[in-house]
């Protein structure tokens, strides 16, 4: 399960899918429900992004 969550097309998908939800839900569902809940989507899509930068690696610079 690890390895399918550290996949690359899977953080792009949780990325890109938690940031339109955590930008829409304020204007979708009102009062505390909806800031809530884009507070929770805005965590999961920085996470799956701190990932996709981590897993880049230089390239050419040898070992």
């Amino acid at each position: 399960m690890k390895a399918l969550l550290s996949s690359t097309p899977v953080l792009w998908f949780l990325f890109l899918f938690n940031l339109v939800v955590a930008a829409a839900a304020p204007f979708v569902v009102d009062g505390a429900q909806g800031v809530m809940t884009a507070v929770g989507m805005g965590v999961v899509s920085l996470g799956a992004g701190v990932s996709l930068l981590r897993g880049q690696r230089p390239s050419g610079h040898g070992a």
